[in-house]
């Protein structure tokens, strides 16, 4: 008769630490595997704390990696190409819709990556547009069958925050005219024919997000916090109530207590509540964190 093995309470728990260990490592590595399927608006954070160079610019090769990352775990495909073949086809005509506010832009680097991808489906590079002003007099943002929308969260004299939901407000002819009540209706611009149906993708940029600010315009480099992140995600709402909660966050972290954002950023629960853009209840979004975790707020 085989002799029953008995294992110590020692190496029970060294077998625990193992396991737990394996365990750590396949959920860094999701970027290599599907996510398990979730009914939960699905979004993913990335971040690296070498993406800055010492002047604090972004580095090309670390966004593009890191993009590429949020994609494969956003689709669940293999690799970006993959991934990116599951949102763009080769005959879309897309938009990037970036945001150049002069003090936290966009970024370059993050719009190149974006668009080389586009290109990389077999996307026309004469099919492919990135503005802001002017998307209503460009003739690609005009004709385009598909949308990709990217832009840095930041706080906002009227908004509360400038979010994703809120970079679509120059597909209006007056965008003035939508900020009354702390630009509650801004989701209702997602309804309008040049938009509506078009999003495949939101990337909202936090490497450097600004969480503080006083007045129209106003910028303060104090004000500005390193988050070395990314955010992407296919609803709009979900990836932005997340960005807010993590600018909430480094507020009470910052000021060492919990000081509300003025105006509040009612934008975004009211585009789930009355226009039903999306999901803003943080027990409806399944967030998946890659990368470096310190810090992270969320």
């Amino acid at each position: 008769m085989q002799q029953k093995k008995v294992i110590s309470r020692r190496q029970f728990i060294k077998n625990a630490s193992v396991a737990a260990i394996g365990t750590t490592m396949l959920l860094s590595g999701q970027e290599r595997s599907a996510p398990p399927k979730s009914d939960k608006s699905r979004v993913i954070l990335v971040r690296d704390p070498n993406v800055l160079d010492e002047n604090g610019n972004p580095k090309y090769e670390l966004v593009q990696e890191m993009l590429d990352k949020a994609i494969v775990a956003l689709t669940g495909k293999p690799d970006p190409l993959s991934a990116w073949k599951t949102i763009i086809k080769p005959d879309d005509i897309v938009g990037i819709k970036n945001n150049r506010w002069p003090y936290l832009r966009t970024t370059a680097e993050v719009e190149n990556s974006i668009k080389k991808r586009i290109m990389e489906v077999g996307v026309k590079e004469s099919s492919i547009g990135v503005d802001d002003l002017n998307v209503l007099r460009n003739p690609i943002f005009q004709k385009a069958t598909a949308l990709i929308n990217a832009r840095p969260m930041r706080s906002h004299h009227w908004s509360g925050v400038g979010s994703l939901i809120k970079n679509y407000i120059m597909f209006i002819p007056e965008p003035i005219t939508i900020h009354g009540d702390s630009c509650a209706d801004l989701a209702s611009i997602w309804e309008l024919p040049v938009v509506k149906g078009k999003t495949r993708l939101n990337v909202l940029v936090m490497f450097t997000p600004q969480f503080h600010s006083f007045g129209p315009h106003s910028f303060n480099p104090k004000y500005v916090w390193k988050y070395y992140g990314l955010m992407m995600g296919f609803d709009p709402v979900a990836v932005d109530a997340t960005g807010l909660r993590i600018i909430e966050a480094i507020r009470r972290e910052y000021f060492a207590e919990d000081r509300p954002l003025n105006p509040p950023a009612k934008h975004i629960a009211i585009a789930d509540s009355k226009y039903h853009l999306g999901t803003a209840d943080p027990n409806k979004i399944e967030l998946i964190r890659l990368g470096y975790d310190k810090a992270s707020f969320v």
